[in-house]
């Protein structure tokens, strides 16, 4: 029989020694495997949620409520509700009005239990609870509520595509590539990938190779020794150690350098690594998952991404389609923020207008899921009517440029746009070959690399184009 992970929530200090004390009682009876922490608030009861999110998740949530329920326990019991780890919960209250039940009910507790409390009342509720989270058939639901991945939202065909295969990926353990355009959801699909896999209790890592300094990159993969160079006083350990069971996330790979690729390359055929300046082996056990929002395939044919690396990360891959290909998920996704801003900033806007929803649908979002996250987010915040209209909805080619924009603003911003251009205009010329690329540009390849990265060009377009 499964383990039962319980968490008592202990809102109510008078209560929880009888609760703890039953539960106890009845699963020593009962015997099936149990482990049951016991969480208190030492300060502000908001403190309750991190002290959650810092456990092993839990099935069952036990809410121990004060008889007169205050905001404070209201507020907890939503963030419960909305947490990637959100398990059911069962409120614990003692005389409460129908009224206040009911009202735990719509914030979304699953039960409740008055004192006295017996163990006929609680083994009956516990199983239900428990069969009922695990028994969710769909894939879609089994992410929202065991994940908690509750932005993975879409029915397109190119969407359900990827979607369909995490179940087949999260139960092997090979290495997965996740390649698709920023803000696709690369790093969701890695987590849901670690969650509903047999290394769903140990650490997920993610990592963005991109903005750790490339001298240093191998020094947070594999730690160091102490002494191994001058500032060096104590040993450190590094991402894959710390990762040891679990699931490293290496988003833009393609940022690595080829010293750290050939180390890393080591590590996924052999499960061995050293940490700088030791003579001594060390084995982890960590998936690697890694991601990339440019074309690695063209990187090896290019030489700045290793070939036998590549095969190895590539064992499984996953490409996520961009939102302007699966324009049908665009409402589902515009409505979904639309509830979670509204929540979070305590609006009572209700819906999209067709004439801005169908604005939505014909934009391209060339920054995908998380461009229009925030393009609905900044509507909410300025929205003053129960509905989002057409003139709420600001897109980036219809922002009028700052009246209050200063000669530094403005330079910056044509400079910008100028290096873009430029760089599009030179790929183009060239096929997509960075190497005569950069020599037109007078810049060495690696520096013409870093700006193609730097304003995040898929080189994959202009490629054959001259």
């Amino acid at each position: 029989m499964e383990r039962l992970q319980i968490s008592l929530i202990d809102l109510n200090p008078a209560s929880r020694s009888q609760l703890e004390e039953e539960l106890r009682t009845l699963f020593q009876k009962e015997s099936p495997p149990i482990q049951i922490q016991s969480l208190s608030a030492t300060g502000e009861t908001a403190s309750l949620y991190d002290q959650l999110q810092r456990t092993e998740r839990p099935d069952v949530l036990f809410l121990i409520l004060p008889t007169a329920i205050g905001e404070s326990e209201r507020s907890l019991i939503k963030r419960f509700k909305a947490a990637p780890n959100g398990a059911p919960m069962i409120a614990i209250i003692e005389d409460a009005p129908a009224s206040e039940i009911l009202g735990l009910f719509k914030l979304g507790i699953a039960d409740f239990i008055s004192p006295p409390l017996r163990s006929t009342d609680l083994l009956p509720r516990l199983w239900k609870l428990t069969e009922h989270f695990r028994k969710k058939s769909t894939l879609f639901e089994r992410l929202k509520e065991c994940v908690g991945l509750r932005q993975m939202i879409g029915r397109s065909v190119v969407f359900t595509a990827e979607l369909n295969k995490i179940p087949l990926i999260a139960n092997c353990d090979s290495s997965v590539l996740i390649s698709g355009d920023t803000g696709t959801g690369k790093e969701m699909f890695a987590r849901s990938i670690h969650y509903l896999g047999p290394r769903a209790d140990k650490a997920f890592t993610p990592v963005n190779c991109g903005a750790i300094p490339p001298d240093l990159m191998e020094n947070e993969l594999f730690g160091h020794a102490r002494g191994a160079f001058t500032s060096a006083a104590t040993s450190q350990t590094g991402l894959i150690e710390e990762s040891d069971g679990g699931t490293l996330f290496l988003d833009e790979i393609n940022t690595l350098t080829l010293a750290a690729q050939v180390k890393l390359l080591r590590f996924l055929q052999d499960k061995e690594y050293r940490q700088l300046g030791s003579a001594k082996t060390r084995r982890a056990d960590v998936r690697i998952i890694a991601a990339t929002n440019s074309n690695l395939e063209q990187a090896v044919n290019e030489g700045c991404f290793r070939r036998d690396l590549y095969y190895r990360l590539n064992i499984i891959a996953l490409k996520l389609p961009s939102l302007h290909q699966r324009r049908s998920d665009i409402p589902a996704l515009a409505t979904h923020f639309l509830k979670h801003y509204n929540e979070e900033m305590h609006k009572a806007v209700e819906e999209i207008t067709p004439e801005a929803m169908q604005m939505l649908v014909r934009y391209d979002w060339p920054g995908n899921v998380r461009e229009l996250q925030n393009v609905v987010e900044r509507a909410i915040v300025f929205a003053t009517g129960p509905s989002l209209n057409r003139s709420d909805i600001i897109l980036p080619h219809d922002e009028p440029s700052s009246p209050s924009e200063s000669f530094q603003e403005a330079k910056a911003r044509v400079v910008v746009e100028f290096e873009k251009n430029y760089i599009k205009n030179l790929l183009s010329t060239h096929g997509g070959n960075i190497t005569r690329a950069a020599e037109t540009a007078g810049k060495n390849r690696r520096a013409f690399w870093e700006l193609i990265r730097k304003h995040e060009i898929d080189k994959s377009l202009f490629k054959g184009s001259n």
